[in-house]
């Protein structure tokens, strides 16, 4: 996975450096500043700042993902489109895969300590309780 996103980043820069008529040493420099957040103490409490808002991050990323995408899709490289397209995918999946992941270990850490979890959403597993009969 670790392997996927770096290639497609590096196809990401590519194609920034190619439509901006630059280096892809410039481009990358560019879009790290662009994504970049840094802490930031105000008032007494840590804050990460940067450049893009927090509701903006995603869509822009998405955004570039997809334009990489068609960039290659139009040029006919399938191999790096498939890339691209893959990791598209997995960006708009995360938070569901998160929740998902995330839900399954709670439901599971909870009920071998006793104590009761959250409400699951997942329809796919069943819940069942069981009790020993005394003759």
């Amino acid at each position: 996975m670790a392997s996927t996103m770096t290639y497609t980043g590096f196809l990401v820069i590519g194609v920034l450096a190619d439509y901006l008529g630059t280096g892809r040493f410039l481009a990358g420099l560019l879009l790290a500043a662009v994504l970049a957040r840094f802490p930031w103490i105000r008032e007494g409490k840590l804050r990460i700042v940067g450049l893009l808002p927090k509701p903006v991050r995603r869509p822009f990323i998405v955004g570039l993902l997809a334009l990489c995408f068609l960039h290659f899709l139009a040029r006919g490289e399938y191999v790096s489109a498939a890339f691209a397209g893959f990791t598209t995918a997995f960006v708009l999946a995360l938070p569901w895969l998160r929740r998902a992941v995330l839900d399954r270990i709670s439901s599971s850490v909870f009920s071998f300590t006793g104590r009761q979890a959250r409400q699951s959403t997942d329809d796919m597993v069943i819940d069942g309780e069981f009790r020993e009969k005394k003759d």
